[in-house]
């Protein structure tokens, strides 16, 4: 389904570009500002393009700082739209179909989240690595930056942790806050590259990811090429972290029996395995974290797994500003 989008603002600038940065936002109209700083700030002699996504069609916070900001820009080659339908699936969706239908010469799209503070040689090695090693999607670490100053403490927690560490092809990737995707993947895709029934619960990442996986793209992860997300008070609170883990495991049974081709009995096994495992692995990991709040992190996600097997997931994506 064409997502519905309103374009706002286009900058002056039209030269060719070699990559396009597509910037969902969500009521953060002084933090898109920063992430725009970001980019701006980028150290590479490669030509690229912004897009801001507006996801908030009513109070057009997000959509009025952006449209400031590239103005002060003028070299910049960007656009600002309203993505019309709510959530970020759909938000994403409306900035890839702009990128393709408006830069078609690129040939990466990189994302960033409104949350994010991309690091100075970002692009550039984000897509040297993807060249190098000839990879068709990368990832690289989101960086927890946390407001209140528990960083020692919670960047440890499963759910703050980027899943690698090293530079280099992996099986797959999980999140779309830091990843860079080759133009022919987004070509062969869409156009409901994030399916919007992820919308609200999160995992449209994941079910991409999976899809991709099966059409044989490669993947791969980039650690020198992080972005800053702010970690906002509530997010260390027991009820969020709660709210992410199961979460996290509902996703991960609902992704596989939608990729699955039918095979139930392997996935219920399966789930039946990580419950029962489950004990023990937060046990060990409480015992090395010396925290019991992270430790019980694999008990919350069999938990959730459990809870996806009869398609029960949170909507916690549903009042984006209080996620």
């Amino acid at each position: 389904m064409k997502p519905t989008i309103s374009i706002r603002h286009v900058s002056p600038a039209t030269a060719p570009v070699e990559a396009v940065v597509i910037l969902p936002t969500f009521k953060r109209p002084d933090h898109v500002v920063r992430s725009l700083d970001s980019l701006y700030a980028q150290t590479t002699g490669r030509r690229f393009a912004i897009i801001v996504m507006e996801n908030d069609a009513v109070g057009l916070e997000g959509l009025g700082a952006a449209t400031s900001w590239f103005e002060a820009h003028p070299s910049v080659c960007g656009i600002a739209l309203v993505a019309h339908e709510q959530g970020n699936c759909s938000a994403y969706n409306a900035g890839i179909a702009t990128a393709l239908e408006t830069y078609r010469e690129f040939s990466h799209l990189l994302i960033i989240d409104d949350d994010e503070l991309a690091s100075e040689t970002w692009l550039e090695r984000m897509l040297e690595t993807s060249e190098r090693l000839d990879l068709d999607l990368v990832g690289g670490p989101q960086i927890p930056v946390f407001e209140d100053g528990t960083g020692e403490r919670w960047a440890r927690h499963p759910v703050f942790t980027p899943h690698y560490r090293t530079t280099g092809p992996v099986p797959i990737l999980f999140s779309s806050g830091n990843v860079a995707i080759r133009r022919h993947v987004l070509t062969a895709t869409g156009p409901d590259w994030l399916d919007p029934a992820f919308n609200f619960i999160g995992g449209g990442d994941a079910d991409f990811y999976t899809r991709c996986r099966a059409r044989g793209y490669r993947f791969g992860w980039c650690q020198d090429a992080p972005v800053m997300e702010t970690m906002p008070r509530r997010r260390t609170e027991a009820s969020w972290i709660n709210a992410r883990s199961v979460r996290n495991g509902a996703i991960s049974s609902i992704v596989e029996r939608r990729n699955g081709d039918g095979r139930n009995v392997k996935r219920h096994l399966r789930t039946i395995a990580l419950l029962g495992a489950s004990p023990l692995r937060s046990a060990a990991l409480a015992l090395k974290t010396r925290s019991l709040s992270i430790g019980i992190y694999h008990m919350q996600v069999a938990a959730g797994r459990f809870l996806g097997e009869f398609g029960k997931v949170a909507e916690q994506y549903r009042q984006p500003e209080k996620n």
